[in-house]
C-alpha cells in the first residue's frame, strides 16, 4: 500500500490540498509542515470514497429507516459477492493501510514537532475510525498494524481475525495515542476549521466505550463510566455547541459554525481524482433533482417506519401533518414541503411542483411520483449548480460536490452522554443526562418543555430521530445486539419497512385540487414477509474474495493482548 501522493492537487479551501501529480513522490515529501498537512488532507476523503457509496445501504437500508426496493440489505439476505459489501471492505482497509502509511512517513518527517504529531494525532483517529467501522460491520477481524511488515514477509494473506473484545481495546489504545499527540501538537481548542482535534478525537473514544460496554454479552459499568466521562469532557471542555438551526447542519455554508461536527469526510468537488468528491446527492435524489443528469435516487425512500416515528407519515393530509419538530424536514420530503435553500435560483424548491409541473421540473420525474413510500431523501442533497457555487464558490457537476458527509457530532455526544450516565438502570432523573438529552431534543423542537426523567427508550429514539440518514443507525442495532440481542431482533422484525402503494394517485390530486383523497388501494405493503433476522444477521459476511485468499477469516477468532503487541 502507498500514500498515493501522485494525486492531482484538489482544494476544497486551503486545507483540502495535496501533493501535485507531476513533482512529488515519497521520496521527496514530507519536507515541511506544509507537505505533512497536505500528506495527511487526502485521509479525509479518497479512501473513505467506496465505503461512502455504501454506508448508506448498511446504516439505513438495513437498520430500517430507508427502502430501497431490491435491496438485499432491505431483507437482511446480503452475502459476500454483494458490490457494496466488497467495495466497503477494501475501502475501510484501504484507509487503514493509508494511514498506516502515512504515520510512517510523518515520523521521520523534516518539519516541527507541533506540526508532526497534529498530522499523526489525525491519522490515528482516522485509523480508530476505520476499525470502529470494521468491528461493528464484520464483527471479529485483523488487526494490521504495520503494512511494511505485513507486505515485507508475506503474511497478508495470512492473517487471523481477533476476538472483537481485542479489538476494541486496540481502537481504544489508538485513540488514546491520537489524544495524546493533539494535545502535545495543542490542537485543544476549536480554532474554526474542520480539522481533527483532540476533542474530535475524545469524542469517538466515548462512542467507542459505549460500543464495547456491551461486548462481553452484559454492559460493563465501568466502561459505560469511561463513556459518561469522556463524552462530559467534549460537552463541557470543547468550546463546542450546538447550530442553532438543525437543517443548517447539512448545508454548503456555515454548516460548523460552531464546531456542532466533530469528525466529517471532507470532499472536493471536481473530477480528478474520482474519488475526492461527493457522489451522495446521485444515489439519494430524485431524477431531475440537478442539471447533471446524474440523480437516481427517487425510487427509494424514506421508509414508512421511520415516518411513523416522526409521527409524520405520507398518508397523512400535510395540512395535519404535525411540524414542530424541525429534523422531519431537514431528513425527508413529502406532500407540500418547500425549501427556500434548495434551487435558490428558482426561489425555492416545492416538492410537488417539480414532479407534476413540467416546465418546473424540467428533465425531472415526468408527472410520476418517484418514491415508493412517498418520502425522499433531503440529508446529503446540496441543490442545483447554482446553489453550490453560491455556496462554495466552485462548480458541482456529474456526481460530484463538496457537501461534507458527518461521521460524529456533538449532538450524538449529549446522546451517549445521556445513555451512558444512565448506565445499566431503564431510566435515569440525573441532572447532567437531563441536561444533555433537553438540548438535543429542545434544539429540534423549539419552545418544548424539558422532561424531568427519561428512559432508556427515550434516548433510543431520540437518537433514530437526531441522526437518521447518517449512516449510523444500524451501527445502534450491532452495539444493542451484544448485550440484547432478542430485543434488537424484536424492534427489526416489528419495522414497517415496505412501501405504500397507490400514493401516486394521492399526490397528484393533492396538487391539482389541494384536496386530499386516501382511497382504498392506497396502504401499506402488507404482503411482502418480515425478514428474517437472527443472531447472526448482525455481523455481515466477509466478501468471498478475502475468504478465498485468506481461509483463516473462516476460523475461530485469536486472542491478542494488543497493548504487549502494539505500539505507537
Amino acid at each position: 500500500m502507498s500514500l498515493a501522493l501522485s494525486m492531482g492537487l484538489a482544494s476544497c479551501g486551503d486545507f483540502l490540498d495535496r501533493p501535485a501529480e507531476d513533482s512529488e513522490n515519497t521520496g521527496t515529501f514530507y519536507k515541511n509542515d506544509t507537505q505533512c498537512i497536505q500528506g495527511v488532507n487526502y485521509l479525509y476523503n479518497s479512501p473513505w470514497y467506496d465505503f461512502q457509496r455504501g454506508f448508506i445501504s448498511v446504516g439505513e437500508v438495513l437498520s430500517g429507516n430507508y427502502y430501497w426496493g431490491g435491496s438485499p440489505y432491505l431483507n437482511f439476505s446480503v452475502n459476500g459477492t454483494d458490490e457494496y459489501l466488497i467495495n466497503m471492505s477494501y475501502s475501510l482497509w484501504a484507509v487503514n493501510g493509508h494511514c498506516n502509511t502515512v504515520i510512517g512517513y510523518l515520523k521521520g518527517a523534516s518539519a516541527s514537532e507541533a506540526v508532526k504529531k497534529q498530522c499523526i494525532g489525525e491519522a490515528l483517529t482516522w485509523k480508530a475510525m476505520a476499525y470502529f467501522f470494521l468491528v461493528r460491520t464484520f464483527g471479529e477481524v485483523p488487526i494490521i498494524h504495520d503494512n511494511t511488515t505485513v507486505i515485507g514477509n508475506g503474511s497478508y494473506n495470512d492473517v487471523y481475525k481477533v476476538q472483537r473484545a481485542d479489538v476494541y481495546e486496540y481502537i481504544v489504545m489508538t485513540l488514546e495515542e491520537a489524544m495524546k499527540n493533539l494535545k502535545e501538537a495543542g490542537r485543544t481548542t476549536f480554532d474554526g476549521t474542520d480539522r481533527i482535534d483532540y476533542y474530535s478525537a475524545e469524542a469517538l473514544l466515548a462512542k467507542v466505550y459505549l460500543t464495547k460496554s456491551g461486548v462481553s454479552g452484559s454492559r460493563s459499568e465501568e466502561d459505560l463510566a469511561k463513556a459518561a466521562e469522556y463524552a462530559k469532557d467534549v460537552i463541557d471542555n470543547s468550546g463546542r455547541t450546538l447550530m442553532p438551526n438543525y437543517s443548517d447542519l447539512f448545508r454548503l455554508s456555515g454548516y460548523n459554525a460552531t464546531g456542532e461536527c466533530l469528525i466529517s469526510w471532507l470532499w472536493s468537488a471536481g473530477r480528478d481524482p474520482w474519488t475526492q468528491r461527493n457522489t451522495l446527492q446521485s444515489d439519494l435524489a430524485m431524477v431531475g433533482f440537478d442539471e447533471f443528469g446524474d440523480c437516481w435516487g427517487g425510487y427509494a425512500g424514506i421508509s414508512y417506519d421511520l415516518q411513523l416515528a416522526f409521527g409524520a407519515t405520507s398518508l397523512m393530509d400535510p395540512s395535519q401533518r404535525p411540524s414542530t419538530d424541525t429534523r422531519r424536514k431537514a431528513t425527508y420530503m413529502q406532500a407540500g414541503d418547500k425549501y427556500e435553500y434548495f434551487w435558490t435560483n428558482k426561489g425555492g424548491f416545492d416538492y410537488l411542483k417539480f414532479i407534476y409541473d413540467a416546465d418546473y421540473g424540467k428533465g425531472g420525474p415526468g408527472g410520476e411520483l418517484q418514491s415508493a413510500t412517498g418520502a425522499n431523501c433531503v440529508k446529503h442533497l446540496y441543490g442545483n449548480g447554482y446553489d453550490h457555487e453560491q455556496a462554495t464558490g466552485s462548480s458541482a457537476g456529474n456526481m460530484y460536490s463538496q457537501l461534507p458527509t458527518h461521521l460524529l457530532r456533538l449532538a450524538d455526544v449529549y446522546l451517549i452522554y445521556a445513555e451512558a450516565k444512565m448506565g445499566t438502570a431503564t431510566s435515569t432523573s440525573d441532572a447532567s443526562a437531563l441536561e444533555a438529552y433537553n438540548a438535543v431534543r429542545g434544539r429540534a423542537i423549539p419552545g418544548v418543555s424539558p422532561v424531568s426523567s427519561i428512559t432508556w427508550d427515550d434516548i433510543w429514539k431520540q437518537r433514530r430521530l437526531e441522526l437518521a440518514m447518517e449512516g449510523d443507525r444500524w451501527y445502534d442495532y450491532v452495539r444493542r445486539a451484544y448485550y440484547d440481542a432478542d430485543g434488537a431482533i424484536n424492534d427489526l422484525v416489528s419495522q414497517k419497512r415496505n412501501a405504500i402503494w397507490g400514493l401516486g394517485t394521492v399526490y397528484k390530486t393533492y396538487y391539482e385540487t389541494n384536496t386530499w383523497v386516501v382511497g382504498s388501494d392506497t396502504q401499506y405493503d402488507t404482503e411482502t414477509p418480515v425478514p428474517n433476522v437472527t443472531k447472526s444477521s448482525f455481523t455481515l459476511p466477509f466478501p468471498t474474495e478475502d475468504v478465498v485468499f485468506n481461509g483463516h477469516l473462516m476460523e475461530d477468532a485469536i486472542h491478542v493482548d494488543v497493548r504487549s503487541e502494539y505500539s505507537y
